[in-house]
């Protein structure tokens, strides 16, 4: 057997660092033992020392755009990126020794596997190298084999017909003429008996740049460089966290602002950069095709998904934007409001404290300013702006399911098998433990027991619920800052409104406390974010999942499972808790027995909800664009300034690169973490804030090119990856959906006025229970202000003597109990078991209604599309032809010939001679 053509392995032991510094101090020479072995699979390790394979050695050919070895002919698919051992300063040189060997060793590993290898030293550090990968023709068959890559059969014969809107989208297509569409195959998986039946016009162009990049990683995560305990170390991965290699990246094919020079180059990036990623094209649709083809499919699907997003949110923002000028055009002639500000209404009624002595007595008035906004909000135009937003985002999950079909054939992701998808190298370095496969019979490696499996799980599952049981204290603690600093606002503003300073209309306690708890819960949701990422990144490295797609399942279930609690809880806490159980002035219910519940406006609670979802939303987008758009850029302005004297020097295509930021391990994962949260303020909450649609929609436009921009220009070009859908964002969006109709049913009946003053007009307006001879609304704010007598105060609740109350009797609160004086005073009265039962039978009506539209909606649309349905059988029906049966005439056309030599030969043998 040649030596030469084994992987090339590093024994590396314990006790060698501490016996290589012993010999340092000795002799002050760096004398170290050898301990490299080469290790054969089936026969063992040799004692002969076999010597490494090392990479070619090359200089730079001062072409900066260049995308090859030297020789002009070799394709760079990867880069990695080490500093040279030998000229680093220091002190600990039989560690620089070992980790130079690690690399080494892999480096001759890589190339045993057949892999060329051409270094390079920088132009900017001497100490930096660049080793340039290529991977051979042979070795590309044979791993796009292994990995099941789809390539193409042959050209598309299918008749496709637009839409009857297609000419609506070509005013914001992307021009032909600059990027050419993408030509259309039916594809099959790779095989390398069968290459004749794929379509090859050109070798070097067969394989796309990102096809080779991905096969160059998925080698480099399988290369290995040590043993340690019988047990392989490998992948690219390891050695880039202990810093053995500072980078590993695939090349960016030219700069994405100026074109290549080379003429082969196809300049992918810079038509990126200029009709994707450019800010002039915000209203332009995505070149998806190129963005895929560039960055793969995983990336594709994001840009896809995110723009259809947005594509609908123009129906929900209209709709939206309509309900809210239809409630701000009708707000003078709310009646409720109109008697809130009447001097000789609302004036005249004086409401109890809204908290224990240090608050005093204040006029309805005060809160003339926020009814007249509330009116804008909880109007009718809610209503049906609620029951719209539930059907809209039952056709957008379902028409995505669709668009997501077409994509999968389009991008040959439809049958992206589990078996296709290999096991993650930290998955596979872990594998210790020998189990029989029931299916097989066969015996196979895992990372750990049955044993192991539950303790694993009992560990993630508790740490997830202590961090969520963190957030909720930290709601908790919000709560309480409510309940004090209402105090504090209650003492030191002004109870009654002084014409004269206009900003005491605004600055009202409740106004205060509200938007100051606000600021701080988003202030606090921001820095938690920040923690729960790092731990949920150990929780899940530790959990170990099996492919890289569990991996990011697991990661999304508990990231999204925390930011759901963290964003959400303080708006349910709103929406549905706060002034829900506060009992009556004299009898108020308290929280851990000293702090008093804090009550809602005359108008609920509604207008609160409002601007707490105002304020995350908006400092959301602001934050998340500054860390998206600045940090990148200030990274690399400041490496730029760090390396002063580049721009006197010609810099190669890789050393740019470098330069650039890495893109991460999660790739797209927050943004579309921010993305599905965002989703859920549109849809969960959307009955308090009808523009909310608005908001997102501009946010997305922004959105869009500010994730391009980041890619083509501040970012190394990421590994292309296959992806088939968007993974567990879609359960997680259908649940949000069906939770949306809950929610906003519940809003409606239980957190705006909506209910009461419906009850108030069809049955408490007008005998017998009312005065009046119509319908109308005029009384209702007096019909739903309690009295209560405030000689019956108890002594801890006392308001604070003030001596423009000095002579009342009795105060007003927001409840429905009978007065003072009757029968059942303070207790409930007839009316508010009417608004009960009617907002039980509202929401039970409306969640009805909406699930039954929802899941006719479901039912009807199919998910795939007739069109799509055919093009996937076709492509069925030319695989088989050209893979299966075309192989099998032509054996059986074989078979015949030879059979009829066969009886020919024989009928001459036994065929009488005749002389």
């Amino acid at each position: 057997m040649d030596v030469e053509n084994q992987d090339v392995l590093l024994e590396v032991e314990d006790g060698e660092e501490e016996e290589d510094e012993r010999e340092e101090e000795d002799d002050g020479e760096i004398v170290l033992e050898e301990m490299e072995q080469t290790i054969i699979p089936s026969y063992g390790a040799l004692a002969s020392q076999q010597a490494l394979h090392v990479p070619e050695w090359a200089e730079f050919n001062l072409k900066p755009d260049s995308l090859y070895f030297n020789d002009g002919q070799r394709r760079i698919d990867y880069v990695l990126v080490y500093e040279d051992e030998s000229k680093k300063d220091g002190h600990k040189k039989s560690f620089q020794r070992k980790q130079m060997r690690k690399r080494q060793a892999y480096e001759s590993n890589l190339i045993t596997r057949g892999l060329q290898l051409e270094a390079t030293k920088s132009v900017l550090d001497e100490k930096r190298v660049f080793v340039k990968v290529h991977i051979p023709w042979e070795v590309l068959c044979s791993y796009a084999e292994v990995m099941h890559i789809k390539m193409p059969l042959q050209p598309n014969d299918l008749k496709t017909r637009d839409s009857a809107f297609s000419w609506i989208s070509k005013f914001f297509r992307v021009d032909e003429k600059i990027i050419k569409p993408e030509k259309d195959f039916f594809t099959a998986p790779f095989e390398n008996d069968r290459l004749s039946d794929f379509y090859i016009q050109d070798k070097d162009m067969f394989f796309t740049p990102a096809t080779r990049s991905r096969i160059a990683y998925f080698i480099l995560c399988r290369g290995e460089y040590a043993i340690r305990d019988n047990v392989k170390k490998f992948g690219i991965s390891k050695l880039l966290d202990s810093g053995i290699y500072k980078a590993a990246f695939p090349l960016h094919d030219s700069r994405f602002n100026y074109q290549s020079e080379e003429p082969s180059c196809p300049n992918e990036r810079y038509l990126l950069y200029r009709e994707w990623a450019h800010p002039r094209n915000i209203f332009k649709l995505q070149p998806l095709d190129l963005v895929r083809k560039y960055y793969g499919e995983k990336i594709g699907i994001y840009f896809a998904w995110l723009g259809f997003y947005t594509q609908m949110l123009v129906l929900a923002a209209i709709v939206g934007l309509g309900c809210f000028l239809y409630g701000y055009f009708m707000k003078d002639n709310c009646t409720w409001s109109q008697e809130v500000c009447d001097p000789n209404i609302g004036g005249n009624l004086i409401m109890c404290p809204q908290c224990d002595k240090e608050c005093t007595y204040w006029n309805l008035t005060i809160t003339c300013e926020s009814s007249k906004k509330l009116c804008i909000f909880d109007s009718f135009g809610t209503l049906v702006f609620a029951v719209f937003m539930g059907v809209w985002v039952t056709l957008f999950l379902e028409f995505w399911k669709r668009r997501q079909a077409e994509l999968e054939y389009e991008w040959d992701t439809v049958e992206f098998l589990e078996l296709e998808e290999q096991v993650r190298p930290e998955y596979e370095a872990r594998c210790r433990h020998v189990v029989v496969n029931e299916i097989t019979q066969q015996e196979e490696h895992i990372p750990y027991t049955a044993c192991g499996k539950c303790v694993r799980m009992a560990f993630c599952t508790s740490a997830v619920l202590f961090w969520v049981l963190l957030i909720i204290a930290s709601v908790i603690g919000i709560i309480v800052y409510r309940l004090s600093v209402f105090l504090v606002f209650s003492a030191t503003l002004p109870r009654h409104i002084n014409g004269t300073e206009a900003i005491q209309k605004y600055l009202t306690p409740q106004a205060a406390t509200s938007v100051s708890a606000s600021v701080l819960s988003f202030i606090i949701i921001m820095i938690l974010n920040m923690i729960y990422e790092k731990v949920a990144i150990m929780i899940t490295d530790f959990e170990l999942p099996r492919t890289q797609t569990d991996y990011e399942n697991s990661l999304t279930m508990k990231m999204f499972l925390f930011q759901f609690v963290n964003y959400y809880s303080s708006c349910f806490y709103i929406a549905f808790f706060k002034g829900k159980f506060v009992g009556y002035p004299g009898d108020p219910v308290y929280w851990l027995g000293k702090y008093r519940n804090e009550e809602c406006d005359p108008g609920g609670c509604l207008l609160e909800l409002t601007t707490q979802l105002t304020i995350i939303m908006g400092g959301k987008a602001i934050w998340n664009n500054i860390q998206e758009v600045l940090l990148p850029w200030l990274k690399n302005l400041i490496g730029r300034c760090c390396s002063a004297n580049r721009a006197e020097k010609i810099v190669p295509r890789w050393e740019q690169d470098y330069h650039l930021q890495p893109i991460g391990k999660l790739g797209l994962f927050y943004e579309y973490l921010e993305m599905v949260i965002q989703f859920g303020f549109v849809t969960l909450f959307v009955a308090s804030f009808p523009l909310a649609p608005l908001l997102a929609l501009v946010n997305n436009l922004l959105e869009i090119r500010v994730d391009a921009w980041k890619l083509t220009t501040q970012f190394r070009r990421m590994v292309p990856q296959k992806a088939q859908d968007i993974g567990a964002w879609q359960p997680i969006m259908q649940g949000i959906a069906l939770l949306a109709v809950v929610t906003n049913a519940m809003i409606i009946a239980f957190t705006s006025d909506m209910i009461p003053r419906l009850v108030y007009y069809w049955s408490f307006s007008v005998p017998p229970y009312g005065d009046h001879s119509n319908y109308t609304m005029k009384g209702y704010i007096n019909n739903t202000l309690s009295v209560f007598a405030v000689s019956h105060f108890r002594n801890e609740s006392k308001p604070a003597y003030h001596p423009a109350f000095a002579n009342i009797t009795t105060c007003r609160y927001r409840d429905f109990r009978y007065p003072p004086g009757h029968e059942y005073q303070y207790e409930h009265n007839i009316y508010y078991w009417h608004v009960i039962a009617a907002k039980l039978s509202f929401i039970i009506v409306m969640e009805h209604i909406i699930y039954f539209v929802k899941f006719a909606i479901s039912y009807i649309i199919p998910d795939v599309s007739k069109k799509t349905e055919s093009k996937i059988k076709r492509e069925k029906y030319l695989t088989q032809m050209l893979l299966h049966e075309n192989p099998l005439k032509a054996m059986k056309k074989n078979m015949g010939t030879i059979a009829d030599k066969i009886l020919k030969v024989a009928d001459g043998s036994f065929r009488p001679k005749y002389e």
